[in-house]
Order: C-alpha cells, then sequence, then structure tokens
C-alpha cells in the first residue's frame, strides 16, 4: 500500500463572526452553524491574575462564581446543568477569564436562567469561600512539592522579575487571609460591561442571541476598564532551585520575545516546532530517541496580552541534567549555523497546518480562535494569511530568526532539582 502525499491546504476562510455593540457597551460575537444542535456561550472578562490586588482573588472569583447564587445553591446549580447535559467551564490565565457555558440547542431556556445567575447573581457564600481555599491551599502546597512545579514559577520569576503581573507566585498561606469581600470586590471591579465581550457559536436564532443580549447587557458599567501597571522585566540569567533528593532535575529554558502582533512571533512558531513541537522534533530526536534522557521535550511561543517569550520544557534524570543542558546547547546551535533541510521544514509545515484543521474543525474551536484573535486586535483573516506565511518561510528565514533570537548569551536557563545535578 502507497502512502498518499502529504499536502498542504492551499488556503483558509475563516468567517468573520456577526458583531453587535449592546448598549453597555459589551459587544456579542456571532458564528453561526446549523450543522450541529449545539451551541456555547463564553464571556470573555479581562479578570486575569495580573489584575488583582489581592492574591489569588482572581482565580477564586472565577472558580466560586458558581458556587451559590440568588436563585440556587451551589448544589443546585450543579444539578440543573447536568440534568438538561449542559456544561460550565472556567478558565483563567495571567489576563483573562474565561466563562464558557456549552449546551443543547432544545434546552437552551433553562440553561440560559443558569446562566444569568452565575454571572449576574453570584453570591460567594463564606462557607463556600472558606472550602476552596483550604483545598486550593492544600493542592497548591502539594505541587510545589515538585520539581516541574518549581522549575515553571521560577522561570517566570527569572523572566519577568518576582515583582511583576506576570512574574509573581504568592504564598499558599494567602489563602488563609483570602475572604469573601475580596472576591466581592474583585467581581464588582472586573466582571462588568467594560472588561467584556461575548463570543456565541454554533445554532444560535434569534431568539438565543436576543437572550444571550439581554444578560449581558445587564452587566454593570464602572467607567473605564482597569488597566494594571506592568514595570520593566528584570530579568536572570541562570537559577537553579534547590530539591534534595530529587531524581529528576525539570528544565526551563528560553527568553522574552514578544506578544502575537509582532511581525516576527509566527516565525518563531516555526522555529519552536521545528525545536519541540511535536514527536519527531529536533529535541525528541536528540534527548528521547538518541540518548534516552527524557520521555518528552516541548518548545513553544507563550502569547500574554502585554508580552511574550520562547521556551524549552524537560525533564531529565538527576545524573544527565549537565548532559542534557549541553544536547540542548547544541540543538540550538545547529539550527542557528546550519540552514534546515527541506525535506525537515515540509514536515514541520504540515504539521503546524494540520494542528491549524485540527483546531478549526468545528464551531467551538472556530469560537476559540475567534477570541483568540480578538484578543490580539486581529480578525479572522490572520488564519489565511498565517497559512500562506507558513508555506512561505524558507530555511533561510528559520536560520535568520534563530540566528536573531536564539543566541546562547540572550537565553535565560532555569533548572530545579538536587545540588549534584547542577553546577550553579
Amino acid at each position: 500500500m502507497k502512502q498518499p502525499p502529504i499536502t498542504l491546504p492551499a488556503s483558509i476562510e475563516l468567517a468573520e463572526p456577526a458583531v453587535q455593540t449592546l448598549r453597555n457597551g459589551v459587544k456579542l460575537y456571532t458564528l453561526t452553524t446549523d450543522d450541529f444542535d449545539v451551541l456555547r456561550v463564553t464571556f470573555v472578562f479581562a479578570a486575569g491574575s495580573s489584575v488583582q490586588r489581592v492574591p489569588f482573588s482572581a482565580s477564586a472569583t472565577a472558580n466560586l462564581l458558581s458556587e451559590g447564587t440568588q436563585a440556587y445553591t451551589a448544589q443546585e446549580v450543579a444539578e440543573r446543568l447536568d440534568y438538561y447535559g449542559s456544561y460550565f467551564d472556567i478558565n483563567i490565565d495571567r489576563d483573562v477569564a474565561y466563562v464558557s457555558f456549552c449546551m443543547l440547542s432544545k434546552f437552551f431556556g433553562p440553561t440560559c436562567d443558569v446562566i444569568e445567575q452565575i454571572l449576574l447573581h453570584p453570591l460567594f457564600p463564606d462557607e463556600e469561600v472558606a472550602v476552596y481555599c483550604a483545598k486550593r491551599r492544600q493542592q497548591l502546597a502539594i505541587e510545589r512539592t515538585k520539581v516541574d512545579t518549581q522549575a515553571r514559577e521560577a522561570f517566570a520569576q527569572a523572566l519577568f522579575g518576582p515583582s511583576h503581573p506576570y512574574g509573581i507566585s504568592s504564598d499558599e498561606r494567602a489563602y488563609d487571609r483570602l475572604t469573601r469581600d475580596d472576591l466581592v470586590a474583585f467581581y464588582e471591579r472586573h466582571y462588568t460591561a467594560e472588561n467584556c465581550f461575548v463570543v456565541c457559536s454554533g445554532r444560535i436564532g434569534e431568539a438565543e442571541r436576543s437572550a444571550i443580549a439581554a444578560i449581558a447587557e445587564r452587566l454593570p458599567s464602572n467607567g473605564a476598564p482597569f488597566r494594571p501597571a506592568f514595570p520593566a522585566p528584570e530579568t536572570r540569567r541562570e537559577t537553579f532551585v534547590s530539591h534534595p533528593g530529587a531524581v529528576q532535575s525539570s528544565i526551563r529554558i528560553g527568553r522574552l520575545l514578544f506578544p502575537r502582533r509582532h511581525p516576527d512571533f509566527l516565525g518563531m512558531q516555526v522555529v519552536a516546532t521545528a525545536l519541540g513541537g511535536y514527536f519527531g522534533a529536533r529535541l525528541m530526536q536528540n534527548l528521547r530517541e538518541e540518548h534516552g534522557y527524557t520521555y518528552g521535550a516541548v518548545a513553544a511561543m507563550v502569547n500574554f496580552q502585554q508580552a511574550g517569550y520562547f521556551a524549552i520544557a524537560v525533564q531529565v534524570g538527576t545524573e544527565v541534567t549537565r548532559a542534557a543542558l549541553n544536547e540542548i546547547d547544541a540543538e540550538i546551535e545547529k539550527l542557528r549555523n546550519e540552514p534546515m533541510p527541506e525535506a525537515e521544514l515540509d514536515i514541520v509545515k504540515n504539521m503546524m497546518a494540520g494542528e491549524m484543521m485540527r483546531i478549526l474543525d468545528g464551531p467551538f474551536g472556530i469560537a476559540d480562535v475567534t477570541i483568540e484573535n480578538l484578543l490580539c486586535g486581529t480578525n479572522n483573516r490572520i488564519i489565511g494569511d498565517n497559512l500562506r506565511r507558513i508555506r512561505e518561510t524558507t530555511p533561510a528565514d528559520v536560520q535568520r530568526l534563530a540566528r536573531r533570537y536564539l543566541a546562547r548569551e540572550d537565553l535565560i536557563t532555569v533548572v530545579a532539582g538536587d545540588e549534584r545535578a547542577y553546577d550553579h
């Protein structure tokens, strides 16, 4: 049997959402399709951890929205959603809180009642706050006994500085001081019309759109949206986190670069994919297949609203930490000094194009991409432009970007592990 040739799609045309500006200024975006009898509504709030004044208040507010409302207890919220097969999901990062509701179209009505309660009438009951804080403090304390978590937090501090909104890691004991009043204050300050837009996708008729608009229009308006101060990053070249007795070392290597709007961001995604963006990438071939140092190595470009960075992440056995660091350096230098073979670059392009097509397979994936584009200040036409740019990338482009942005003296290295693993 002969394998068919692998070809990149010639183009991707992604529809722009219909947009309506509501009376309170909230923008409602709609991506309508009749192919599936489901719909999803995502409320996007500029309410990530970078805007919080009290440690952990952003994540606690988001995660406790459904734990008791004016009309329903936490159990009743869960039971009503479960009864109708609806799904409620919270995601929060440094910049944004995503509050999503997925449902069958025929059960939109009863699910919409729950949406209204969660978004507009959360109570943040004292007992729920206490249980949540105790549980999260314990979970975080356990997570911070792992070298991977230690390296991840130390890497953020090495990139941005320990007091920067993107670099800070609060002591888990701060959960003991977090109160219901802190959550109410965060909710009232950030879950407002100025800080929100809404994206609906799936089978959405006029009735559904109007009902969501009616909820979004009731979000209060508190004047200008809050914009946190972002001090200049304070980077540190090398950091070692001591974890006596650790059998593995967690390694992070990277540097501050730029957010997704920068013209070189996509090109650096190609570079990152070549290094560690798929199973056959160079770091995987070297560290796993050739040397057996690790189960997996990852390289990626990471995008925040105010910054972006390149990062490599890998865990290796304690005894091979220094050897793994040397091999990572060697692979980066090889990419900088030798043009990538055309055949290898074709694989990288296919992997990236295939991942784009996978994400865009279905209305919810298209909605996720639309949200990301809106947050980046672009529109859905950028997807076709990105595919074209990926197709046009040459080995010389990859080498130029690697030489420009991945010089050894510009890279930050963080290792968490036993002292015998790393000569710091």
